[in-house]
């Protein structure tokens, strides 16, 4: 819980957040309130889920001092132009209610629409990403990076724009690790953050991480985070649930080497009727 990493641009960021996809709007905002009772310190958020006002509403509800809590927020994928990117943080901003925003991502260098087809949208995602060194540079972002992008689409960035990106947000977990975006983000000095780290449910019923949890005396989502945080990213679990937000959290523990091994060794990437997303599509 308190532990943390610097971003490349000395921003210190909480090693673990608080997924909120998927949770609604009307929702989100006991959630919130549970989890940082619980004693989380970091919230993550975007614009495509619809549920920022909640957010901010269970930030403020938690009566914590505002510099206490790492906030994070996605730029639309769809937002590839200057104006609906500039317009589209100012929106985040009015909708969470914060003067300022920790951290604030491109959610995709693709709009959702075209995930993964061959367009890597180069021109719009230089266009999102100045909207964005602007707004860090007028003091409305602490720091700026990325989500779901590929090499291609970072050396894109890195090449042309001002500031390097701070994170890169990938789908990541037991059984899916991109081991060549998370290779290139350390390259970068780009801190590498870890969506669905519980596979969206997917490895729940896995019987080698299920039978390994029950080794070390712990959860299988606890075995999943523990996994994430030794190989140096910042999971971000979702949970509704007052007990598991807390056992969440609970992760004093060590996988031992070979361990890791044998986790790092397994390939999955079943995610059911969750295929219709386009994150867990495949592609």
């Amino acid at each position: 819980m308190t532990e943390t990493v610097e971003l490349n641009n000395g921003v210190t960021m909480p090693r673990l957040g608080l997924g909120t996809w998927l949770i609604p709007d009307d929702a989100v905002a006991a959630v919130v309130r549970t989890a940082l009772e619980a004693g989380y310190r970091h919230l993550d958020t975007a614009q495509a889920y619809g549920n920022e006002r909640g957010v901010g509403e269970g930030l403020r509800a938690s009566g914590l001092a505002r510099e206490s809590v790492f906030v994070t927020t996605k730029l639309a994928a769809e937002a590839k132009d200057y104006a609906s990117a500039t317009a589209a943080i100012d929106g985040s901003l009015t909708a969470l209610g914060l003067a300022e925003i920790d951290l604030m991502l491109i959610h995709s260098p693709e709009p959702w629409a075209d995930w993964r087809n061959g367009e890597h949208y180069f021109a719009g995602n230089l266009e999102a990403w100045r909207a964005l060194e602007d707004a860090q540079a007028a003091g409305k972002l602490r720091a700026i990076g990325v989500s779901n992008f590929e090499p291609v689409d970072l050396e894109n960035l890195l090449t042309h724009g001002r500031v390097r990106p701070a994170v890169n947000q990938v789908l990541a977990h037991i059984g899916n690790w991109p081991r060549a975006v998370i290779d290139d983000d350390r390259a970068h000095g780009i801190v590498t953050e870890a969506y669905s780290p519980v596979a969206h449910g997917a490895m729940l019923n896995e019987p080698t991480i299920v039978a390994m949890a029950a080794r070390y005396g712990v959860g299988v989502a606890q075995l999943a985070l523990r996994f994430c945080l030794q190989k140096g990213l910042v999971p971000l679990p979702k949970s509704t649930s007052p007990a598991h937000l807390a056992a969440n959290l609970a992760l004093d523990f060590e996988i031992a080497p070979a361990d890791m091994a044998t986790l790092e060794a397994l390939r999955f990437a079943d995610y059911g009727q969750d295929r219709a997303f386009p994150v867990y599509s495949g592609k």
